[in-house]
């Protein structure tokens, strides 16, 4: 239980009127102090009793695209036999923004269903809770905050555009592509038919070419290269500013998404050092997300561009795209990690800095068969790829 401002003020007040009317020996002030004084005592007694209630609070849907709206819901029960006068179900908003839902009074085994939209201004991953249950007098002198409750995640996504699935790797089934030794079950190809050795399978033998030739022949079979798409997405604060990195994870977000959703495997690095690696299918593509929830900058952590992981073994084939800002000389770095992979695309975001030859599709300096995009933010730049890939 504490006071109020205006409660602490109308105490400060009847202290004061009380003592000046012991001074001035006048009457009226005393009772004005006295009048304030039982105006508190009856707000504390308004508010002694804790709302009895059981809450429970769901947050739906808890990821969502930044700017797309997200609600709780507030489910108020009273278990017990008692009415339950109205309360004020309080809690902590992002940003510093405080959420106030007004409970009505509720009937002996009652229950209501309060819905409020929570904030989706900025993308991260914030938790919703734990709600503060706030009993006030009519005056707003007193109040009585109660924690109860649970927490909820909300995960807010960047803003995802509409964007091509890059066309990267080799095709699935392409019999003639490298192969990996670490591809997809279940997609073995046959490559050829050769003559058998000690150690092959038996169940692979092709009799119709054994009895042509004469000798044991066996189906060779491998797995070919599947599509898989890499992105490395720059979080250095000396390339992008606080809104260009906005843009930036924007434009990350809406590339391995869809790659993602295509059924590429697909692996997140950032120059700061998160390094993902997934397969294909929706839940890919969440995971990811996440990622692109989180991932910030900090002038303290920032590295290199071209990160250690990316320069791995188990990192290499399909197509490597780089999300990044101005258009510098490390670019020319990625020429060390160009035979790796099978294309190369390197997408400025950004109004400044773009280098001579402005907006628009372009080489890159030093990286051979290497193209670049600039764009001013991450809408244009969508634009330009989806025009790039048809």
């Amino acid at each position: 239980m504490r006071l109020t401002g205006r409660g602490i003020g109308v105490l400060v007040a009847a202290v004061l009127l009380y003592g000046g009317g012991e001074l001035a020996g006048h009457p009226l002030l005393r009772a004005v102090a006295g009048a304030a004084v039982g105006a508190l005592l009856a707000g504390v007694a308004m508010v002694v009793r804790h709302p009895r209630v059981s809450v429970r609070r769901e947050v739906f849907p808890d990821r969502v695209e930044r700017g797309r709206p997200a609600l709780a819901r507030l489910l108020v029960g009273n278990p017990g036999t008692r009415r339950q006068p109205g309360f004020t179900a309080r809690e902590h908003g992002q940003h510093g923004a405080d959420l106030a839902v007004s409970v009505r009074p509720l009937a002996a085994g009652g229950e209501a269903i309060h819905h409020y939209e929570l904030p989706t201004r900025r993308r991260g991953r914030f938790t919703v809770g734990p709600l503060i249950l706030e009993r006030a007098d009519p005056l707003g002198l007193v109040r009585r905050p109660l924690p109860a409750g649970d927490t909820a995640t909300l995960w807010v996504h960047p803003k995802l555009h509409r964007v091509r699935a890059p066309a990267t790797g080799h095709p699935r089934h392409h019999h003639e592509g490298p192969t990996t030794d670490d591809s997809l079950h279940g997609s073995a190809d046959l490559r050829d038919v050769r003559e058998y050795v000690v150690g092959d399978e038996v169940r692979h033998l092709h009799w119709k070419a054994t009895a042509r030739t004469g000798q044991l022949m066996v189906r060779d079979y491998v797995d070919p290269d599947h599509p898989r798409f890499t992105l490395l997405l720059d979080t250095r604060s000396k390339v992008l500013s606080e809104n260009d990195f906005e843009e930036a994870a924007e434009l990350a977000a809406s590339l391995v998404n869809a790659a993602a959703r295509a059924g590429h495997r697909c692996r997140l690095i950032t120059s700061a050092g998160e390094d993902l690696a997934t397969f294909g299918g929706v839940r890919a593509a969440r995971s990811l997300l996440d990622v692109l929830s989180e991932v910030g900058q900090d002038p303290a952590r920032d590295r290199p561009l071209i990160p250690e992981a990316l320069s791995r073994k188990g990192v290499r084939g399909g197509g490597l795209v780089v999300v990044t800002g101005r258009a510098g000389p490390e670019l020319r770095g990625l020429a060390v990690v160009r035979p790796h992979f099978s294309s190369m695309f390197v997408l400025g975001v950004g109004t400044h800095g773009l280098g001579m030859d402005g907006l628009g599709v372009h080489g890159v300096e030093g990286v051979p068969r290497a193209r670049r995009i600039s764009a001013a933010d991450a809408a244009e730049a969508v634009g330009r790829w989806n025009e790039m890939m048809s």
